[in-house]
C-alpha cells in the first residue's frame, strides 16, 4: 500500500469509528449483551452460593438493601432458601444458550432455503415462498405449547421447537438479498472464471449477506429468550429445578403481593437483556444501512 493510500484508510477507519461513538443505542446495546454473555460464560465463578442448594430457614430473605436484608444474599432468597444472585446469574447462561442455539438452528434453516431459492429461482422459489408462506400462517406460540405440551417440557426440546419455527426471517431476508446480487458484475465474473454454483453460493453471496443476517439473528435472538421465558412461566418451557428467568417470574407469583422483589427481579433482568438485544439490532440496522447507501 502506497503513503498517499494510508491517510485515506485511516480517514475511513476514523470516520466508521466515530459513526459507532454517536449511536448510543448499539453502544449501550453492546454493553450489555457483553455484560450478560460475560456472566453467563463465568457464572459458576461470580456466584456466591450453590444455585440449587435449598435452605428452608432462609426462605423469603428480602435483598440485602431491604429491611430483614442478609449481606449474604444480596439479591435475597426465593420459596425454598436458594440464593437469587446466583438463581439469577445461572438463569443468564440459559437464556444466552437457548437464545445462541435457537438463532444458529433457525439460521441454518432459514440461510439456506434463502439462498437457494433466491439464487435458483423458477421451481426452487416457487417451493421456498411456499414454505415460508406455510410457516408464517402457524401460531408460533400455539405449536410450542403444543409440542412441548405433548412430548414434554426439557432443554433440547424447547431448542429445537423454537429453532424449527423462527427460520422464516432469515428466510426472507437471505433470498431478497439474493435475488439482488445473483445478476451484479462479481457473481458472473466468477461464473465465467469456472466457479461451481456452490462456490459461488458459499464465498460471493454468503459472504455479502451475512450483515443482513447478523442483524435477523439479534431480533430472532430476543425472540427466541422471550418464548422460553414464556413457555416456563407456563411450566412448560425449561423443566424445574433449572434456574431459568420465566420459571423463577411463574415460581414468584404466588408471592408476589407480599414479597414483589421476587418477581421484579428476574422480570427486569429479562427486561434489560431482550432490550439491550434489540438495541443492539436496531444499530446495527442503522450502521449498516448507512454503510450500503454509500
Amino acid at each position: 500500500m502506497s503513503e498517499a493510500a494510508l491517510p485515506g484508510v485511516s480517514t475511513v477507519v476514523a470516520r466508521r469509528r466515530g459513526r459507532l461513538l454517536r449511536n448510543s443505542g448499539l453502544v449501550l446495546g453492546g454493553l450489555i449483551v457483553g455484560l450478560v454473555t460475560l456472566v453467563a460464560i463465568f457464572g459458576p465463578w461470580l456466584a456466591p452460593h450453590d444455585p440449587f442448594a435449598i435452605d428452608l430457614s432462609r426462605r423469603l430473605v428480602p435483598p440485602a438493601w431491604m429491611e430483614g436484608g442478609d449481606p449474604g444474599n444480596p439479591l435475597g432468597a426465593d420459596q425454598l432458601g436458594r440464593d437469587y444472585l446466583s438463581r439469577l446469574i445461572y438463569g443468564a447462561r440459559i437464556s444466552m444458550v437457548i437464545g445462541v442455539l435457537t438463532v444458529i438452528t433457525s439460521g441454518l434453516i432459514g440461510t439456506t432455503l434463502g439462498v437457494l431459492g433466491g439464487y435458483f429461482g423458477g421451481r426452487v422459489d416457487d417451493a421456498v415462498v411456499f414454505a415460508t408462506t406455510a410457516r408464517l400462517s402457524i401460531p408460533v406460540v400455539l405449536v410450542a405449547l403444543t409440542v412441548v405440551g405433548l412430548m414434554g417440557s426439557s432443554f433440547t426440546l424447547v431448542i429445537l421447537v423454537l429453532g424449527l419455527l423462527l427460520w422464516d426471517r432469515f428466510a426472507v431476508v437471505a433470498r431478497s438479498t439474493t435475488m439482488q446480487l445473483r445478476n451484479l458484475d462479481y457473481v458472473a465474473a466468477a461464473w465465467c472464471a469456472g466457479c461451481s454454483r456452490t462456490a459461488i453460493l458459499l464465498r460471493e453471496i454468503l459472504p455479502n449477506i451475512a450483515s443482513h443476517l447478523a442483524v435477523v439473528a439479534t431480533l430472532e435472538m430476543a425472540l427466541a429468550i422471550l418464548l422460553e421465558a414464556a413457555l416456563s412461566f407456563l411450566g412448560l418451557g425449561v423443566p424445574a429445578p433449572l434456574p431459568s428467568w420465566g420459571l423463577m417470574i411463574a415460581e414468584a407469583k404466588e408471592y408476589m403481593f407480599f414479597s414483589p422483589w421476587v418477581i421484579m427481579v428476574p422480570g427486569i433482568a429479562l427486561f434489560v437483556l431482550v432490550l439491550g438485544i434489540n438495541l443492539l439490532g436496531d444499530g446495527l440496522r442503522d450502521m449498516l444501512g448507512t454503510d450500503l447507501s454509500r
